[in-house]
């Protein structure tokens, strides 16, 4: 099965420079031109038959223009939302500084927040039930830079503590599959659609 994992556009929080987590910010006008043009590129070269996303504005606006494009289903899904901050959720950078960020993050949270360890937990636990449930050739995932992360530490099979760290662009696509024998990417934070806009 192919599994395509795409991150939202740009988010209106990205203007405002403000920690985003779990505050609930749309798309910008920019963030939906990208998820356009992400949505042509898709439906013209790998259209997945089923899309899973996070339940947040920006991601759930990203997949619903991609479902629109492909006339394909789309699952929201809460446990693909981005890293639980907590307290810093919607504040300012400068705002955040009252509330620091434990140095190990594995076992400690910010406060109201999700440890390091209960975010990959949650996100390996949609990401098997997702693999196990689907009878599909290809799917998509569309959610957020952390979430990503953790998928694809997932998709490597690579430890908690791991220090590696996976970049996603506004809507970027990256392309992995998992066989009988094995696990294999085909591409990872493609930019491609977005090479042309203005």
């Amino acid at each position: 099965m192919q599994i395509l994992i795409i991150r939202h556009g740009q988010s209106e929080a990205d203007l405002l420079k403000v920690h985003e987590g779990r505050a609930d910010f749309p798309l910008t006008e920019l963030g939906r031109r990208q998820a356009k043009l992400m949505a042509e590129r898709v439906k013209e070269n790998f259209p997945p038959e089923i899309i899973w996303a996070s339940t947040l504005k920006r991601a759930k606006e990203t997949a619903t223009i991609l479902a629109d494009a492909l006339y394909c289903p789309v699952k929201f899904e809460d446990r693909l939302m981005e890293y639980n901050n907590g307290i810093l959720a919607g504040l300012t950078y400068e705002e955040g500084k009252k509330y620091p960020i434990p140095k190990t993050m594995h076992e400690r949270r910010v406060k109201n927040g999700e440890s390091s360890i209960e975010f990959r937990m949650r996100v390996e636990s949609i990401f098997s039930e997702i693999l196990y449930t689907s009878t599909y050739n290809r799917i998509a995932i569309v959610a957020h830079g952390g979430v990503i992360n953790n998928l694809m530490r997932a998709f490597y099979k690579m430890p908690v503590t791991t220090e590696f760290l996976f970049k996603s662009g506004d809507t970027a696509i990256h392309l992995v599959e998992i066989t009988e024998k094995e696990r294999i990417v085909h591409f990872s934070n493609d930019l491609a659609h977005l090479q042309h806009l203005q």
